[in-house]
């Protein structure tokens, strides 16, 4: 009895311990601080994942474009709708616990995710709005009344006067080390935008900790590589951090990418390289103090952010283990560096680019071109390579003759240049996903577009307090760029057509999407009531000849006007390319060699012609495992897919309700392993979704 009572206390001791042990989830963006979209969990296998099936799914009631990848902690899924109000499920059932409503009238707006955090008893949901960051107790989904005002802090705190009605907002989820939280954030990319600085947030009180200015001012390191005084220059802003950052908490250092500055097509007010700009900063997590940066673009005028989240992971090179940092581009390439200094790991150099033909721009003369790891997107586009699926290949020639080419080939005023991988990569916000073994997993575009400048016409004097314009004028310096000058927008790109708009929206509806934003519309807050009145009576058809006054806040005066995101399409709407149009690829950071490489997506009436997968545009990363699988979404077919990711052999594929323009989740609840992906679709013309579906083995 002695001896059964001894064992019954040991299996009684083993049952408590296993029972408390939490269960593996996915309790930051993308995976964890590290941002490397990858889970060590193994019941669903190469062997097996051809029979995972649909567990549960999670109506939200707001239909739109939803790229939330949530966070679960405890057996809570937190997320996001399209229109923004957070939530928390129970992760087993996909049952609603609570939900938060930032303010009583909301509309749709970008979020890709939110911040668990803890302290003891304290737990909370951090998560941005419009200009607010606000703070939610995770277990009740109520304000917490004492962080900033009441529940919620300002993300213009640390940025200035100039930031003052200025579009300002947050997309990307914030960056925790120990209590602050880091916060990225978007600003409007024409003449006249807020700066972009990087901003930290004690998390119990919602007061600002410190800036790191990205824009330096008079004695910081990078001033002298702008005009002098530029940081108050009023129409150069930008140099943000809107993807998203990575942290490596042992040595308390932030990874910060950043993106061009603003006006993004045009330079002359800001000649230099414009650190820092396009840039991966290593900054102290605790004080914002600067340790490295590696510039990626110089003098950035094709608005070559640095798109996503750089990934943190251990290689082995020349028989040494090395902690590095890596960032992926739009332009297809990758840059892999020493966590510690910023070295390169592998040789980068400076290549000779075309200066610009446009008066008053001088391009940077070099531009920096990693030799490995191999780019995982075409570079460059031959005659050869225009689509042979059109019948009017000869006229997409004509086009492809006429214009610029090549990467890093500088905008011209009324001709055509050629950007290519294109304005949405070669990478995106969605980021790569990296596995314990040092291989990259990242999916790419492959689009060209083609993009111009013309010369602004004069509307008034500058140095006059009014300038007098009407809603037309209002509608080409704020809309036309692109909807178009005939209002017919381009919806293939996510820019509807607003000839109709009387027909399907009212006058309040535009009136909240002009200040606040919409999908991939910035807000506009600087304008007033009188001259979104204008605009909403030019889209209408109902202007008359009065005039209205526009104010003028004393930003020089940039003299050309972007002239739209403007794919290069067949007359079917394909690319006017030969495929692949998306792509996935396995890199081996060790050695910088391409492992495989497949179309990502297809479109089934080219499939039914015995044209093989082409791949299509994507958006949203991929998540790797522990069990050697690899999971998207992210394609404009709504299809959600399970590959081998030793080969890229696709073992399971599912059709999602609406496209899942978003990066899934893993984790495990009472005992079983779930895939989850946010489907929200109407990107690239898909049809809408407002539903979360997860999935687990039967």
């Amino acid at each position: 009895m002695r001896i059964i009572g001894f064992f019954g206390i040991i299996l009684m001791l083993l049952f408590t311990s296993c029972s408390s042990r939490k269960e593996p989830q996915w309790e930051e963006y993308l995976g964890g601080g590290d941002r490397s979209h990858y889970s060590e969990l193994a019941q669903i296998t190469t062997e097996n994942v051809a029979t995972l099936q649909k567990a549960w799914e999670f109506h939200t009631g707001d239909s739109g474009q939803v790229q939330c990848n949530p966070v679960i902690v405890d057996g809570k899924l937190y997320g996001v709708t399209a229109f923004n109000n957070l939530f928390a499920l129970n992760a087993e059932t996909g049952e609603e616990i609570w939900r938060f409503k930032p303010e009583a009238e909301h509309s749709e707006n970008v979020n890709r995710g939110v911040v668990y955090w803890e302290k003891g008893a304290d737990k909370r949901i951090l998560y941005a709005y419009k200009t607010w960051l606000y703070a939610v107790n995770a277990k009740t989904g109520k304000a917490i009344e004492s962080f900033g005002e009441k529940g919620r802090v300002s993300l213009r705190a640390g940025l200035g006067e100039r930031a003052e009605e200025r579009f300002i907002t947050s997309t990307t989820p914030g960056t925790v080390y120990e209590d602050i939280i880091i916060m990225p954030i978007r600003v409007a990319e024409g003449p006249g935008a807020a700066p972009g600085y990087i901003q930290a947030f004690n998390i119990m009180t919602g007061k600002l900790e410190w800036t790191f200015k990205t824009i330096p001012h008079p004695g910081e390191e990078g001033y002298d590589t702008w005009p002098a005084d530029a940081y108050k220059n009023l129409s150069i802003g930008g140099a943000n951090n809107w993807a998203g950052m990575a942290i490596d908490r042992k040595r308390a250092i932030i990874y910060i990418p950043t993106g061009s500055s603003a006006f993004d097509f045009y330079g002359g007010n800001r000649k230099g390289q414009n650190l820092y700009a396009n840039s991966l900063l290593a900054l102290e997590a605790r004080t914002g103090k600067y340790i490295w940066h590696y510039q990626v673009v110089h003098h950035d005028i094709w608005d070559r952010d640095l798109p996503a989240s750089p990934n943190l992971t251990t290689i082995s090179k020349d028989g040494k283990a090395i902690d590095v940092v890596v960032q992926i581009t739009k332009s297809g390439q990758v840059f892999v560096f020493d966590r510690e200094n910023g070295t390169p790991v592998f040789p980068i150099d400076e290549q000779p680019f075309p200066a610009s033909d446009l008066p008053g721009e001088e391009a940077w003369p070099t531009q920096p071109v990693p030799r490995l790891p191999l780019p995982f997107a075409r570079q460059n586009i031959t005659e050869e390579e225009i689509t042979h699926f059109s019948g009017k290949r000869d006229s997409l020639v004509a086009l492809y003759r006429a214009a610029n080419k090549g990467i890093y080939h500088p905008l011209s005023l009324s001709k055509n240049t050629l950007l290519f991988p294109g304005a949405d990569g070669g990478a995106e916000w969605g980021g790569a996903a990296v596995d314990k073994e040092g291989i990259l997993y990242v999916n790419a575009n492959e689009m060209p577009w083609m993009f111009s400048l013309s010369l602004k016409k004069e509307q008034g004097n500058a140095n006059k307090k009014q300038v007098v314009t009407t809603g037309k004028v209002l509608y080409t310096n704020y809309c036309q760029v692109c909807h178009k000058p005939d209002l017919s927008g381009s919806p293939q790109s996510g820019y509807p057509d607003l000839r109709d708009v009387k027909k399907t929206k009212q006058r309040g509806e535009i009136n909240t999407i002009i200040t606040n934003g919409k999908g991939m519309m910035p807000g506009f807050s600087n304008l007033d009531d009188k001259e979104k009145h204008a605009i909403i009576s030019y889209l209408f058809g109902e202007e008359k000849e009065e005039a209205v006054d526009l104010k003028i806040d004393g930003a020089p005066d940039v003299p050309y006007r972007f002239n739209g995101y403007n794919k290069f399409l067949d007359e079917n709407g394909y690319p006017a390319i030969t495929p692949p149009w998306g792509t996935l690829t396995a890199i081996d950071l060790n050695t910088g060699a391409h492992l495989w490489r497949i179309p990502l997506g297809m479109f089934k009436e080219l499939a039914g012609k015995g044209i093989p997968a082409t791949g299509t545009e994507n958006y949203g990363g991929p998540v790797v495992t522990a069990s050697g699988l690899l999971f998207i979404a992210a394609t404009k077919d709504n299809k959600f897919r399970a590959y081998d990711k030793k080969n890229g052999k696709l073992l399971w594929e599912y059709e999602l309700p609406a496209s899942g323009f978003a990066t899934p989740s893993i984790y495990q609840a009472n005992g079983k392993q779930y895939v989850v992906i946010a489907c929200g679709g109407t990107k690239l013309g898909t049809n809408r979704g407002d539903s979360y579906v997860a999935f687990a083995l039967p």
